[in-house]
């Protein structure tokens, strides 16, 4: 599709929305449960587009990770967006007098998405729901990668929505480029840190406002307080859910070199107990992302790292891809380099708080961070002294799920956030709004009516009493 086309499609949407530039707290709400009737009425088929996308996706997986995060986004919208939207009053100075003063949510207008492969619905749809909530219009741009997933999002988008209320465009890089220089009322772009400086430089040439959800290398700190066994499994559930293609996933753990040995021996239990079904272990999501994993580990390897198989030979034959923790890693190898993206967990001996945070604060802010202990002090350490997009402590992936709480990074880990509240206040512009009005209802105290020129000594009385 070319440029030209694209432009066309986004005024006709555009004028659309300018003919319903507020829409009813009904009408927004009646968008939103269409997209919950979408994904309830076709959740098998759905699963199917998305084992066939990922080779191995089990449908729990994609009904608990995918599905579930759209239906508790459509519940949170219905029960607070009446809320949401109500004007906010704030106070206003003396002498101003009886003037009132608020705020109120206005919608931004069309508000362009592009998600990204290792989530195909939930990265897209969550935050469509979120911009209805707003009162926008939505132009998706769906992954080229998950193609079939894509493909079938758009067929039933289209048959659920007019394309004036949510457009889908589907198609690889070039599509990607022009869609991102099209003047959006707001960007939203959720992948790589490198694609994400591109969709930004795009986005400048409108002044469009945007919001980055990008990655990173999410450390697990994993405290000489907190009991290994436990941490080790909630670390192998986010590093290998989805076959560890998730932004928040844990990059790699931080652990005391005397508790290295304990800490491997629970990664492989858990390992071995969480994935006893190959079949629950979602696949790379194509050729390319295998490959990159198996380049992972060699160039690891070729650099002294030590591999550790999570799981023994006899029974992981039918993986194509085997889950390793790595030990010794040099810093300069490409699995420390790079978000892993993957299941591949490196291991970094530190054994001091002090130096844990100047690890992690010496490298760019990651997405999400996780800490296990029982150390209340060490965990108010690492708390106020990095900075990261979200924390969950003694677990996993869990901060995401909070509806009440906003996911979004910081620095190289995006920019913005959503979820919730936090997801209507990004697709709206909160307008400032003042009422002038006299004071005790004398027009003669009114606004600015005490500091028009010429100046006198009313205007130094003012100043006087101002201060």
């Amino acid at each position: 599709m070319s440029i030209n086309r694209f432009t066309l499609q986004l005024d006709e949407i555009k004028a659309a929305y300018a003919a319903e530039p507020n829409p009813t707290l009904e009408v927004r709400l009646e968008r939103i449960g269409r997209i919950e009737k979408m994904i309830a009425a076709n959740e098998e088929k759905i699963c199917k587009v998305l084992t066939a996308d990922f080779g191995t996706r089990h449908s729990i997986e994609s009904r608990l990770l995918e599905f579930q995060m759209v239906y508790q986004a459509c519940k949170h919208v219905h029960k607070h967006l009446k809320e949401w939207m109500k004007p906010q009053l704030v106070s206003t100075p003396g002498f101003l007098g009886s003037s009132h003063a608020w705020t109120q949510m206005q919608s931004m207008g069309v508000v362009g998405i592009m998600s990204p492969w290792n989530y195909p619905v939930q990265l897209a749809l969550v935050p469509a729901i979120a911009a209805f909530a707003a009162g926008n219009r939505v132009w998706l741009k769906s992954s080229e990668r998950s193609s079939r997933t894509s493909g079938f999002l758009a067929t039933l988008i289209q048959e659920y929505f007019h394309p004036s209320e949510f457009c889908v465009t589907v198609g690889g890089t070039e599509v990607a480029e022009s869609f991102a220089a099209l003047p959006f009322d707001h960007l939203f772009f959720t992948g790589s840190s490198d694609i994400g400086k591109k969709v930004m430089r795009a986005a400048a040439d409108h002044l469009t406002s945007i919001t980055l959800e990008l990655g990173g290398k999410s450390p697990a700190i994993v405290d000489p307080s907190a009991k290994l066994k436990d941490a080790a499994a909630s670390i192998i559930y986010g590093k290998l859910v989805n076959g560890g293609q998730t932004c928040i996933a844990p990059d790699y753990a931080i652990v005391h070199a005397s508790d290295c040995d304990v800490f491997i021996q629970g990664l492989q239990s858990a390992a071995q107990e969480q994935l006893s079904n190959p079949e629950e272990f979602t696949g790379a999501i194509d050729d390319h992302q295998l490959t990159r994993w198996h380049q992972l580990v060699q160039d690891a390897s070729d650099r002294g790292a030590q591999i550790i198989p999570l799981i023994p030979p006899a029974d992981n034959t039918e993986l194509a891809f085997i889950p390793v923790a790595l030990l010794n890693v040099s810093e300069d190898a490409l699995v420390m380099q790079e978000e892993v993206f993957g299941p591949i967990l490196p291991i970094v001996a530190i054994n001091d708080v002090d130096s844990t945070i100047r690890y992690i604060n010496e490298r760019q802010n990651p997405l999400a961070l996780y800490w296990f202990g029982k150390d209340k002090v060490v965990m108010q350490r690492i708390l106020n002294e990095t900075r990261s997009g979200g924390v969950t402590i003694n677990d996993t992936l869990l901060h995401a799920a909070i509806e009440d709480l906003p996911f979004g990074g910081i620095g190289t880990s995006g920019m913005g956030a959503y979820h919730g509240k936090a997801g209507f206040e990004a697709f709206s512009h909160r307008k400032s709004i003042l009422e002038v009005r006299g004071f005790l209802g004398l027009s003669f105290l009114r606004g600015t009516k005490l500091a028009r020129p010429p100046y006198r000594t009313g205007v130094e009385r003012l100043l006087r009493w101002l201060k």
